[in-house]
């Protein structure tokens, strides 16, 4: 048995979309993951005016969008502390949990210049390999030759993820349920269900 290879994928996933699937495929494949978690926040500090669906709805589209996913686990502790969650709080967690594990938190292309503004920013990149998840439109730079990212700011380190990159978004699937349009070819049909089921983001 090697080292276990953890990742941690964190966000509102307000809702979980079959982007969020291609990301976590991809990181398993590139990473060689032993297991994924995704980790819902009970609200992000990137959007503090922001009024999130109820946790509970969305950990609930995300466990459905994951069933029959045996590799996936779906982790509510930010939702269960409350309050902002802080991604250090969550990755020491890991840490402490899985100490001879080795981390890898994905994040948004679209972040990466901000890393060094989180919170506790030193103690988060001596904790964890920072991969960064390509957007569409945003021309991310390719990784060289070892797979290491050359925009990542210090002192944090890590690469890019190759594919797949979809240019779908959580509020442009709100904006479409909102004026009545289709999501079925965005979402998992068990998402999509539970959204027309519930009157989420209407």
């Amino acid at each position: 048995m090697g080292v276990e290879r953890i990742g941690l994928l964190g966000g509102s996933f307000d809702p979980m979309h079959l982007g969020h699937l291609l990301v976590a495929q991809a990181a398993r494949e590139e990473l060689e993951l032993t297991r994924l978690f995704f980790i819902p926040a009970a609200q992000s500090p990137f959007k503090p005016e922001g009024k999130p669906a109820p946790a509970a709805e969305r950990l609930r589209l995300v466990r459905l969008a994951l069933a029959g996913q045996a590799w996936c686990e779906v982790d509510d502790q930010e939702i269960r502390r409350g309050g902002t969650s802080y991604t250090v709080e969550t990755v020491r967690e890991y840490a402490r949990r899985f100490p001879q594990a080795r981390l890898f938190y994905l994040i948004g292309a679209d972040h990466v210049a901000q890393l060094p503004k989180w919170r506790q920013a030193e103690e988060l990149a001596r904790l964890a390999e920072f991969v960064v998840i390509p957007r569409p439109g945003l021309g991310a730079e390719a990784p060289g030759p070892d797979g290491v990212a050359g925009p990542l700011p210090p002192p944090f380190r890590g690469r890019r993820l190759a594919g797949f990159p979809l240019g779908v978004s959580s509020s442009q699937i709100r904006g479409r349920v909102k004026a009545g349009l289709p999501i079925e070819m965005l979402v998992p049909g068990a998402v999509a269900e539970a959204i027309r089921n519930n009157r989420l983001y209407l």
